[in-house]
C-alpha cells in the first residue's frame, strides 16, 4: 500500500534524520489539528463553536438531511454538548458570517475582509452563475433597505418558471448574486432559509474591510490551512482557487516561512511536497485516543481526497451525487475513524418520523483490527450519534462483511 511506502527525507539536508516524522507522527499531528484526538478540544458550549472555527477556518454547509446536516453534524464531533442553535445564535451576534471558502461555508468574521478579492470579482464580472436583473437587484436592494431584513419567500415572482432546480424566480437569483458580491449578508436563518440584509446593518464596525492585497490573502490561506491541518501541500492550500498568481503568492509565503524555520519543508513519496510546522516536528509519537469517529462527508479532515489517500490509504467519495447503479458503497457514507485509522464507512439514514437511525449497510474496511478493540467505542458513537438524530433506536440492514453482523447487532443493542 501507498502509505506503508511513504519515505520522508528534509530536501534541504537529506543527511540530518533525526527530525523525520512517522507516518503515525503524520497522522496525529493532522488529526490533533482538527481536533480529532481528545474530547472537547475546544472547550464547551457556544463558545467552543467560534474557537473550532477560527481554528479550523471554516465549517462546510450542506442542505442534505438524510443524517443531520454535515455543519452542525462537523461541529459535535468535535464539541459533545453541541446545540444547533449555537451557530444561528453566533450568526446574529455577528461573530460568524455566510460565505464561500471551497464551498459555502461559516466563517469567523474576524476573517471578513479576505473574502473582499472574491466579493469583488463577482461584481465587477458578467457571470452566467449569478446573471440576476439589475432592475430586480435594485428592487430588492430598495425593498430591504425600506422594510428590513428579507428572506426569498417574501419577494413575490413575477415570472414563475418551472422545471430543474436552477429555474430560480428572479428575486431569488438578485439574492444570491448581492450576496455573492457583498452588498447583502445573510443575518440569520430559519432552518435552511436564510434571512438577507444590508450588508452595512451586518457588519460589525470593528471589522477591518481593507481589501487585503494578493500577498496578504495567499498569506491568510497558508497560515489557516498549517494551522488546521499541521502540514500542507501547494495542491491543499489552492484546493477549488484557480489563478497563477495566486499560486505565486503562495509559494513566496512558503518560502518565506521556510527562511524564517517556521515550516519545513519535506518530501512526501506521492506527493509533490509537504510543508510541516517545525515546532511539529519535536513532538513524539503521542498515544491517540482510540476512540470511535462518526465523520461527516463534508469533515475539514477529509474534504481533500487526495491527502486522506495518501496519508491514511483511505479513499473517501461521497456518492449521493453518484447515479445509483454505479454506486460502491451508498447514498450518504460516514467515514468511521478509530483512533488514526479509517476502519470502513456506513451508509446511513435518520428516520425522525420514527425516530429510527437505520444503518444502512456498514462497511468494515480494515479487519486487521480486532472488532472487539473498536466495537464497543463504535456502538457508543452511533448510540450517541442517533440522539443527536432525534432517534430513540437503531436498525441494522446489512453489514460487510456479513459474519460481522450479529455480533455487531448485539453491541448495538440497548
Amino acid at each position: 500500500m501507498t502509505v506503508l511506502s511513504l519515505l520522508i527525507q528534509y530536501i534541504c539536508n537529506p543527511t540530518d534524520m533525526k527530525n523525520i516524522p512517522s507516518l503515525q507522527t503524520l497522522q496525529l499531528i493532522t488529526l490533533e489539528r482538527q481536533g480529532l484526538t481528545h474530547i472537547s478540544p475546544f472547550g464547551t458550549g457556544k463558545d467552543a463553536v467560534l474557537t473550532a472555527l477560527e481554528h479550523l477556518g471554516y465549517i462546510q454547509i450542506d442542505t442534505l438531511s438524510v443524517v443531520e446536516r454535515a455543519h452542525h453534524h462537523t461541529l459535535w464531533t468535535r464539541i459533545p454538548d453541541f446545540q444547533t442553535n449555537y451557530l444561528e445564535e453566533l450568526v446574529e451576534e455577528r461573530k460568524v458570517f455566510e460565505y464561500w471558502f471551497h464551498a459555502a461555508s461559516y466563517l469567523p468574521m474576524q476573517d471578513f475582509r479576505y473574502v473582499l478579492p472574491q466579493m469583488f470579482h463577482i461584481k465587477q464580472s458578467d457571470s452566467h452563475y449569478y446573471n440576476a436583473d439589475k432592475k430586480v437587484m435594485d428592487y430588492v436592494v430598495d425593498t430591504i433597505r425600506a422594510e428590513g431584513p428579507k428572506m426569498a419567500r417574501d419577494f413575490e415572482s413575477k415570472k414563475d418558471k418551472t422545471g430543474s432546480w436552477w429555474n430560480w424566480k428572479p428575486a431569488k437569483l438578485a439574492l444570491e448574486r448581492l450576496f455573492m458580491q457583498g452588498d447583502l449578508m445573510i443575518s440569520g436563518r430559519h432552518g435552511m432559509q436564510k434571512t438577507y440584509d444590508l450588508a452595512e446593518r451586518v457588519l460589525p464596525s470593528s471589522i477591518n474591510i481593507t481589501e487585503p492585497t494578493p500577498l496578504e490573502l495567499a498569506e491568510y490561506l497558508v497560515k489557516t490551512t498549517l494551522r488546521a491541518y499541521g502540514f500542507t501541500s501547494l495542491k491543499q492550500i489552492t484546493h477549488l482557487r484557480k489563478g497563477d498568481l495566486l499560486k505565486k503568492n503562495v509559494n513566496l509565503v512558503l518560502q518565506s516561512l521556510l527562511e524564517k524555520g517556521d515550516i519545513q519543508k519535506v518530501s512526501v513519496e506521492g506527493f509533490s511536497s509537504v510543508f510541516i510546522q517545525s515546532d511539529l516536528l519535536e513532538r513524539s509519537d503521542d498515544i491517540i485516543e482510540s476512540d470511535v469517529r462518526l465523520l461527516s462527508p463534508f469533515d475539514n479532515s477529509i474534504i481533500h481526497r487526495d491527502r486522506v489517500k495518501q496519508i491514511f490509504d483511505f479513499d473517501f467519495r461521497l456518492e449521493c451525487y453518484v447515479p445509483k447503479e454505479k454506486r460502491q458503497y451508498g447514498y450518504f457514507c460516514l467515514p468511521i475513524l478509530f483512533g488514526n485509522t479509517f476502519i470502513g464507512r456506513v451508509d446511513c439514514k435518520a428516520h425522525r418520523k420514527d425516530k429510527k437511525f437505520e444503518l444502512i449497510h456498514l462497511h468494515i474496511e480494515n479487519t486487521d483490527i480486532a472488532p472487539e478493540l473498536w466495537l464497543p467505542s463504535f456502538a457508543e458513537a452511533v448510540k450517541r450519534f442517533a440522539s443527536f438524530n432525534g432517534c430513540e433506536s437503531l436498525l441494522l440492514t446489512k453489514v460487510s462483511p456479513s459474519k460481522f453482523k450479529n455480533t455487531i447487532n448485539k453491541a448495538l443493542s440497548y
